[in-house]
């Protein structure tokens, strides 16, 4: 059973209404290398040029370097953390890459982790773990849940002011669309992850389960990402990310999306996965040349 703030969280989620437009709104700019068929995150430290991705579950414990032209220029093999099911990336001021390691399908993992990659390594061939932070949810008392109660995947996160920033992906048998936000200290140990708030895409989980999330370097907007839309949350209150202004840009490109990054304060980077006929790029969507769609204003739930 659900602890009672976590019900008012779900019973006080708000719905958003969807745009619709009759054009792509990202633009492609180049093909992931062949090596690369399952990028699962996109980052862009503020130390370097380079757009770094990863691939998830099943693959090796690799971190990926490309240039403007998608060109590999160097891959950095993880020595001492297993692949369980890498689904972020996120970085710090200093460049440091941030692993999140908490991809969670099937509800039932105890080892959710965070690896630390250091900046000074990541021109390497081989690097370690600098420093691993561990978490827990401690609404979840069973692993997995019932299946109307598996809300605890994880594919998104980021970095702010020294904690991360979880998003949850919902995997409930009767999904609604709700994504619940989670704090964790950027500090190693193993801590039990804070509940902020939570929100509502839709209830589609083709189109509206939350697959990457970030935010901006002035730290003023928070990017989520889903299979075909981008939402935008501005005029929040920290750490409720959640709260203030949400716009909501449909991008009419399905595609399995997995990754999005800021690039500057107004440019994002999306990657997706590769499938036989779609995926496997890397696109640019230019926030101000969107066209978003203003969606209901989102409570702050405490």
């Amino acid at each position: 059973m659900f602890s009672k703030s976590l019900k008012i969280f779900l019973a006080s989620a708000v719905f958003i209404s969807c745009a619709n437009s009759s054009s792509e709104v990202i633009e492609e700019l180049f093909s992931m290398p062949k090596k690369i068929k399952e990028s699962s995150a996109v980052e862009v430290t503020e130390k370097s040029d380079l757009i770094w991705t990863l691939e998830d579950s099943g693959n090796d414990p690799l971190l990926f370097a490309l240039n403007l032209k998608g060109e590999i220029v160097n891959t950095v093999e993880i020595t001492d953390a297993k692949n369980n099911d890498w689904e972020d990336l996120t970085s710090d001021k200093d460049g440091n890459l941030y692993i999140g390691d908490f991809g969670n399908n099937d509800n039932d993992r105890k080892d959710l982790s965070i690896y630390k990659i250091n900046a000074s390594d990541l021109n390497k061939k081989e690097a370690s773990v600098a420093e691993k932070t561990a978490f827990f949810f401690p609404e979840q008392t069973l692993f997995p849940p019932k299946k109307s109660e598996r809300f605890y995947d994880v594919e998104s996160f980021f970095l702010f002011e020294n904690h991360f920033y979880l998003f949850t992906k919902n995997r409930s048998s009767k999904f609604d669309g709700t994504t619940l936000l989670y704090q964790v200290p950027n500090q190693p140990g193993n801590h039990p992850a804070k509940l902020i708030s939570s929100f509502k895409t839709c209830d589609n989980f083709n189109h509206c389960a939350v697959t990457s999330a970030d935010i901006s370097p002035d730290g003023k907007k928070i990017a989520l990402l889903s299979a075909d839309k981008v939402w935008i949350f501005t005029d929040f209150t920290s750490p409720n990310f959640l709260s203030g202004k949400v716009e909501q840009i449909d991008l009419n490109n399905f595609t399995q999306k997995e990754g999005i990054c800021f690039v500057g304060n107004d440019e994002l980077y999306v990657t997706d996965e590769k499938d036989k006929k779609t995926g496997g790029k890397l696109y640019r969507l230019i926030l101000s040349d969107s066209k978003a769609v203003e969606v209901f204003g989102v409570e702050v739930k405490k």
